[in-house]
């Protein structure tokens, strides 16, 4: 067996929640490409099936599942599915991640709470019933798409963070319960992706003096540049990496 080898995905099976855009759809072509049947989840059916039909027409085997992340009934009906349609789930992507740009002074209790519930409490549900199914075979990727702003905060986005560090939290208890029955559990923390939910602000010329002073590499992200994070993370070359948190953002969170 070779490097290249322990990198090959064929055979599993991959969910990636969000997967139908952005950073989890490049994830998604990645573990694709790396021979994954990947399923992919989000609240809009017409955009998972456009997803679908790229992955697949790239020569890819994918499928969707429509549902609110946060509707415990729907997550224990897809992975009871994706049990029943392959007989196992090897790889899950908790890639969501709700954002309102406030400070925390500006949330009412309700609204804090059901971002919460969407970025963290629904990653620990999901990730707890998979980790069940992924024990039954003795092996099992948990691989959590964190951010920088789990780690560095700025003004006017106070909700996020507490979310995000959560989820690093997550991930590292999980490392610690899960690793004993061949289950890695990691994290990715992107810094500043040109996503479609970051357009205009990537596209804003005034921000870009303190990109390229704030991020060494003095650009934004590609969204692609993720994919290579996710598969050495989801593949057996990452068999004995458990509990750590891979950095994307440029050198952005090192510069003083």
């Amino acid at each position: 067996m070779t490097i290249f080898d322990r990198f090959s995905l064929k055979g599993r099976v991959a969910l990636v929640t969000g997967g139908g855009r952005g950073l989890g759809l490049e994830i998604a072509k990645a573990l694709c490409e790396a021979g994954a049947h990947v399923v992919i989840t989000g609240r809009t059916a017409a955009t998972l099936d456009t997803a679908v039909s790229a992955l697949t027409q790239a020569g890819g085997s994918a499928s969707t599942a429509a549902f609110d992340i946060a509707d415990r009934h729907a997550q224990r009906e897809t992975l009871a599915l994706i049990e029943q349609q392959h007989g196992r789930l090897d790889i899950l992507v908790n890639n969501v991640g709700a954002r309102d740009r406030r400070p925390l002074s500006a949330f009412d209790d309700d609204t804090a709470i059901d971002l919460i519930q969407t970025d963290l409490i629904s990653a620990l549900t999901l990730s707890r019933d998979a980790a069940a199914i992924m024990m039954k075979n003795g092996h099992g990727r948990l691989i959590s798409i964190t951010s920088i702003n789990g780690q560095v905060s700025m003004p006017g986005d106070g909700i996020y963070p507490v979310a995000k560090q959560g989820l690093t939290g997550l991930m590292r208890a999980m490392a610690v319960e899960f690793g004993p029955h061949g289950i890695t559990s990691n994290a990715i923390a992107p810094g500043w992706f040109a996503t479609e939910t970051n357009a205009a602000m990537a596209a804003d010329e005034d921000l870009m003096p303190f990109v390229r002073q704030r991020i060494p590499a003095q650009r934004w992200g590609r969204p692609h540049e993720i994919a290579g994070a996710a598969l050495f993370l989801a593949s057996d070359a990452a068999s004995f990496v458990n509990g750590h948190v891979l950095t994307v953002d440029g050198g952005m969170t090192v510069r003083m």
